[in-house]
C-alpha cells in the first residue's frame, strides 16, 4: 500500500499524455476504432490478457494474480458526444462535430494508469483483476451489449468498481453514496393521428394539435399528482413537431420525451400512468394514437459495503474532509447500472472543477474540460480499493 503512491505518480505524465490523445481524437458510440485500439495496444504492452469487439467494440484486460481469488472489475467508457468543441484547449478536437464533454477521456486514461501499476504489483494481487472498457455510455448503451458477450464470466467477476469526473463537484473531492446514485432512463415517442380539415371548419376534423396539448398538460400532472412525494421521478416532454400552415386542422403531432425515475415500482408506474393518459385522451376527443415506449437504463443502485470499501480508501487517499457523503441522488442516467445488476459494486463521483484554473463548464457543454490534476486520485483509489478488495476475500 505504501509503495502505490509513488507507482501511480511514476505514470502521471503517461496518462496526462493519453488523456489528451484521446481528447483530441474523439469517437462517438460504438465507432470506437482508433480508441479501441489504442487501449488494446497498451494493455497488450503490459502484459494483460486482452479480448476486442466484446460489445462491438468494447476492450478488456485480464490480469490474474499469484493466489487464487476472488475477481474484482473496473469499468471506463471510452465514447465522446456528437457536439462541436469550443475551448482553447491545446489538444481541443480536431474532429468536426465530435467532442469529449463528459470526461470519458479520464476515464479511459485512469483505467489504463490503473493498469499500469498493476503490471507492477501482478505477483501482490490475490485474485484477478478484471479492466472492462465500454463504448456508447452516451447513447444507445454499450454495457449490456457487453454483458450478453459474457464480460462478466470467464472469470466471473464477484465486485465492480466504476468512477466518473464530477464538474460539480471541486477537485481534490470524492463523492460517495449508498443506495440510489443515477436514475432509470426511458424514452417516450407519442404520436397523435387526428384528420385534417380546413382551418375555418374545424368540427369536419379531428384536431391533433388541441389533443397533443391536452395530453402534454396531463402529462405534467403525474409527478405532482400520482407519484409520492417521497419518491423522484420526472417526466419531460422535450420535443413536439406537428401541423402545416396556420389555416389547416393538422391531424398527425409528434411528441418526444424522458423518463427517469431511481425506484423500480415508480418506473413502472410512470409508464402505466402515461398510457391511461394518452389512452383516455385520445379517446375522448375521437383521436387515434401509437406510443412507442423505451425502456432504457435502468436506476444505477451502489452496494453498501462495496461502497464502505471504497469510501475506506478515498480517504486513506484524500483524507476524511475531503471525502463527501453525497446525500441526493441526481436524475441523470448510466448505464453502468446494467454491471451492478450483475454484481455488488459501487460508482463514485471524483471531483473535476477548478475556479482558480477556469475549470467550470458543465457536462455536455462545448467549454467542457476538468482538472488533470486528480486522475492520480482516481487511480490510487481505484487501485487501493482493488488490493482492499482482494485481501478482504481472499
Amino acid at each position: 500500500m505504501d509503495n502505490i503512491k509513488k507507482l501511480v505518480k511514476k505514470y502521471e505524465e503517461e496518462v496526462i499524455k493519453i488523456r489528451r490523445d484521446l481528447h483530441k481524437h474523439p469517437e462517438v458510440g460504438f465507432d470506437l476504432a482508433r480508441t479501441s485500439k489504442k487501449v488494446a495496444n497498451i494493455l497488450n504492452e503490459l502484459g494483460f490478457e486482452v479480448k476486442t469487439e466484446i460489445g462491438k467494440t468494447g476492450v478488456v484486460g485480464i490480469i490474474e494474480g499469484n493466489n487464487d481469488g476472488p475477481t474484482i472489475a473496473l469499468r471506463a467508457d471510452m465514447d465522446a458526444l456528437p457536439m462541436e468543441e469550443k475551448t482553447d484547449l491545446d489538444f481541443a478536437s480536431v474532429e468536426k462535430g465530435k467532442m469529449h464533454a463528459c470526461g470519458h477521456d479520464g476515464h479511459t486514461a485512469i483505467l489504463l494508469g490503473v493498469a499500469m501499476v498493476l503490471a507492477e504489483i501482478k505477483d501482490k494481487l490475490r485474485g484477478n483483476v478484471k479492466l472492462i472498457f465500454q463504448p456508447a455510455e452516451e447513447g444507445p448503451g454499450g454495457a449490456e451489449p457487453m454483458i450478453e458477450d459474457g464480460v462478466m464470466d470467464a472469470p466471473k467477476v464477484d465486485a465492480i468498481l466504476g468512477l466518473h469526473i464530477w464538474l460539480e463537484m471541486d477537485a481534490g473531492k470524492v463523492g460517495v453514496k449508498k443506495g440510489p446514485l443515477f436514475a432509470s432512463i426511458d424514452e417516450i415517442d407519442i404520436k397523435i393521428k387526428g384528420d385534417s380539415s380546413h382551418g375555418a371548419s374545424p368540427h369536419q376534423g379531428v384536431d391533433a394539435i388541441t389533443t397533443a396539448a391536452e395530453v402534454l398538460n396531463s402529462l405534467q400532472s403525474i409527478v405532482s399528482r400520482k407519484i409520492d412525494p417521497i419518491d423522484s421521478a420526472v417526466v419531460t416532454i422535450g420535443k413536439i413537431e406537428g401541423g402545416y400552415v396556420r389555416n389547416v386542422i393538422a391531424d398527425e403531432v409528434n411528441l418526444e420525451g424522458t423518463i427517469r425515475a431511481l425506484n423500480p415500482e415508480v418506473r413502472k408506474q410512470l409508464e402505466d400512468e402515461i398510457r391511461k393518459k394518452v389512452k383516455n385522451i385520445c379517446l375522448a376527443s375521437d383521436a387515434d394514437y401509437e406510443i412507442d415506449y423505451r425502456h432504457m437504463y435502468p436506476p444505477l443502485v451502489n452496494d453498501k459495503d462495496i461502497t464502505d470499501l471504497v469510501k475506506e480508501n478515498a480517504i486513506k487517499v484524500m483524507k476524511s474532509e475531503n471525502v463527501i457523503d453525497v446525500k441526493e441522488p441526481t436524475m441523470g442516467g448510466e448505464d453502468f447500472a446494467y454491471f451492478l445488476k450483475e454484481v455488488p459494486g459501487t460508482f463514485f463521483l471524483l471531483g473535476g472543477r477548478n475556479e482558480e484554473k477556469g475549470i467550470t463548464a458543465a457536462h455536455h457543454n462545448t467549454h467542457f474540460t476538468f482538472d488533470e490534476d486528480i486522475m492520480t486520485d482516481g487511480i490510487e483509489i481505484m487501485i487501493k480499493s482493488v488490493l482492499d478488495f482482494l485481501e478482504r476475500n481472499e
